[in-house]
């Protein structure tokens, strides 16, 4: 038996009030429209809510029951509402991020800083992972946004470009080659090569861009996090290949140097990418405002 949600609230309201002229009052509508809304109740639950009194209306003892359960129902109801309208005006919410560690670190972490200080009740989460997991993450529903390098399928996506990336050899200043020098892509290649893990983007991508030229590279030290491929480039271990744009420390105190080479490796973009077809939440979507400014 469907019935209208507005008539368990006149109802509600009448038994609070005592009297159809108070609950009218409060609900903003007729003494009649309040009457009529009883009556239709009490004609599709086939039973009688309130009787006359002398002050107004009393509840009978069958409406005395189902006011129990009514006023638990709507007060749910009620703060669900309140809860999402607190969600609409951040005052409340959830917001989950996919990321590399090295994008979150050093693109990620002034932004999400100025979020969180604007808006200090929004629970912020983040997923690190390579492209593929933060992109499978957003697939599966687990965050709202993620930052990735490459994508296979963009047409499952709503992309925002945030930055271009650029690949970047470097070796310790004690290290043996020549600075000066601009070296070939068979040359680098010879070098003890220290690279991130194969699952990597930035790894795919450069693999791809020698493989596409004939030469084939093997890394002599392969790791997870970019900032030790700088640590052990800068300890004398080999030559890394790192991103520029994420290297800037090391760069500017000069404790790695940049080698020279005759090829240039086309940039990479970072982008921000959300689910095409799916509203982010009243949170993601300020978020990545606070990105794009």
């Amino acid at each position: 038996m469907a019935v209208k949600l507005e008539l368990y609230r006149v109802f509600r309201t009448v038994a609070e009030k005592g009297s159809i002229s108070a609950a009218a009052e409060a609900l903003y509508i007729s003494q009649s429209a309040v009457s009529q809304s009883i009556r239709q109740l009490e004609e599709q639950l086939q039973i009688r809510l309130f009787s006359r009194s002398p002050r107004g209306v009393i509840l009978t003892r069958e409406g005395q029951l189902l006011l129990e359960y009514v006023g638990r129902a709507l007060s749910l109801i009620e703060n669900g509402e309140e809860k999402l309208q607190q969600v609409r005006e951040l005052a409340a919410g959830e917001l989950t991020i996919g990321a590399s560690d090295t994008v979150t670190k050093t693109y990620l972490l002034p932004k999400l800083e100025a979020f969180h200080k604007a808006y200090p009740d929004i629970r912020i989460r983040i997923l690190n992972g390579t492209t593929k997991m933060v992109l499978d993450y957003l697939r599966a529903g687990q965050v709202d946004v993620a930052f990735a390098s490459e994508m296979q399928d963009e047409s499952a996506y709503a992309v925002r470009r945030c930055l271009d990336t650029h690949m970047l050899f470097v070796a310790s200043p004690e290290y043996p080659c020549d600075f000066a020098r601009a070296y070939s892509l068979e040359e680098m290649a010879a070098f003890p090569l220290i690279l991130l893990e194969r699952k990597a983007s930035s790894r795919l991508y450069l693999e791809r861009f020698f493989r596409e030229r004939g030469v084939e590279i093997e890394p002599e030290i392969e790791l997870g996090s970019h900032n030790l491929l700088i640590s052990l480039a800068r300890i004398g271990l080999g030559v890394a290949c790192v991103t520029e744009e994420f290297s800037q420390s090391g760069l500017s105190r000069g404790v790695i140097l940049p080698l020279k080479t005759d090829f240039v490796i086309p940039p990479r973009a970072v982008v921000m990418c959300t689910l095409r077809g799916v509203s982010p939440t009243a949170a993601a979507a300020r978020f990545m405002d606070f990105v794009a400014e």
